[in-house]
């Protein structure tokens, strides 16, 4: 749950540790809780249905030859290639340890064969889940930042997940420009993208603010959602687009439930009649099981949706809240999810991740190696993206916090169900 607020031009984190950017790295200000505001009892501690069953391993076909001393020789010669092989990958050993220095790996995404695991045409990995993060950034290094954060785990991002508002598209402001020179040069680079969009004008006056009301009686169509229309229609590839991310934490601020879901179809119906067919409509909210009967009256419906997505954290000292293992921040929100809301879309963890605790060495990265396995139980799961920054507040850094926790993640990203075949 972003808690957020943009400065002047935004090119670097604020002194409250709110990130602000180029691309607009999500505000705040807005009428969503304050930083203590509800925030410690998000996490509802879900029943643990226990670990899954193993798998058997495959029967034996009985003894075959003995093998003589050269074979030996042989098989022995290349299990220690692999072992070191491995090693060197997980410490890094192409060079890249975890500096962040170095040539950016190619990581180990399989190229798309148009066979039962290619993306689908909204973007649906169906053999496993796509990879992303947030990458804290400025106005003009997107690219070089997101290549750093690549060399620190190992391989590609699948997703890069920047955020927007609805200013004009004027001067060198590159908040309001959905499709920024640097997003389109990471696109380019084998780079889905995640753009998040948001009804606000950051560091505009209260005049500027632009409201759901607004937006869904067509106020906004010829100076900002005609334009960006545009951008995106010309853009030509598949691009992730989130309408009002959290939109639970917004209202009354910005306006009722009802006006939301009737600024939401407004966009999408828009920019469906200026032939836009290149957007995947992903509705983004908190997760946050206290606000769940907001949260159904805020569903757009499965016309205009997607993609389901939500945001869920170990925040830990962070708003006083208590440590929770990836499994507990994230099944009762998907579970909930998966019985109020949708039962077939896919489903984002748009934006997860976890404090440190440094009393206990070791604990971040504990639990960033709970990814793959518990990522695997949750039904329907297709994409997880990695917060990698702070929130406002006391204890509140949320970003990976040393070398143990980078190598832990690295490992836990090598994962095959998070390498999918990309197209």
């Amino acid at each position: 749950m972003r808690l957020l607020h943009p400065g002047g031009d935004g090119h670097s984190p604020r002194d409250d540790g709110r990130p602000s950017g180029g691309d607009g790295h999500s505000p705040g200000g807005d009428g969503r809780p304050s930083p203590g505001e509800g925030r410690a009892q998000r996490h509802r501690r879900p029943r643990d249905p226990g670990p899954a069953p193993r798998p058997r391993a495959p029967r034996s076909a009985g003894p075959g030859p003995r093998p003589g001393p050269r074979s030996r020789f042989l098989t022995v010669a290349a299990v220690a290639c692999a072992v070191l092989t491995v090693v060197l990958l997980l410490r890094g050993g192409t060079g890249l340890g975890d500096s962040g220095s170095g040539p950016v790996p190619g990581g180990s995404r399989p190229p798309a064969l148009g066979g039962r695991c290619a993306p689908t045409a909204l973007l649906e990995p169906p053999c496993g889940a796509w990879f992303g993060a947030f990458v804290p950034h400025g106005k003009d290094d997107l690219a070089e930042k997101v290549r750093g954060y690549e060399r620190r785990i190992g391989r590609k991002l699948d997703i890069v997940y920047t955020y927007h508002d609805m200013s004009l598209v004027q001067g060198d402001r590159l908040e309001g420009q959905l499709l920024t020179p640097e997003e389109r040069r990471v696109a380019a680079d084998e780079h889905l993208l995640l753009l998040s969009w948001e009804s606000k004008w950051w560091g505009g006056t209260k005049a500027q603010q632009p409201t759901w009301k607004q937006i869904a009686d067509g106020d906004l169509d010829a100076s900002v959602i005609d334009v960006q229309a545009a951008r995106v229609r010309e853009f030509g590839e598949k691009v992730f687009l989130s309408f009002d991310l959290e939109m639970d934490t917004r209202t009354p601020a910005n306006g009722t439930p009802e006006d939301y879901v009737r600024a939401y179809r407004h966009i999408h119906d828009r920019f469906r009649e200026l032939g836009v067919t290149n957007v995947v409509w992903t509705w983004i909210t908190t997760g946050y099981l206290e606000h769940a009967d907001l949260i159904e009256r805020m569903y757009p419906g499965d016309d205009y949706v997607d993609w389901v997505a939500y945001n869920q954290y170990n925040y830990y000292r962070c708003h006083d809240a208590g440590w929770l293992s990836f499994a507990e921040t994230q099944r009762a929100a998907h579970d909930w999810i998966r019985e109020n809301i949708s039962d077939d879309k896919p489903l984002m963890l748009s934006e997860f991740g976890t404090a440190d605790d440094p009393s206990r060495p070791g604990r971040q990265a504990r639990w960033y190696a709970q990814v793959p396995a518990v990522l695997k139980g949750l039904t329907g799961v297709k994409a997880a993206l990695q917060w990698n920054y702070r929130d406002p507040g006391p204890h509140c850094d949320l970003a990976l916090a040393g070398d143990e926790s980078w190598a832990s993640l690295r490992r836990a990203v090598s994962d095959p169900y998070l390498n999918q075949p990309f197209g």
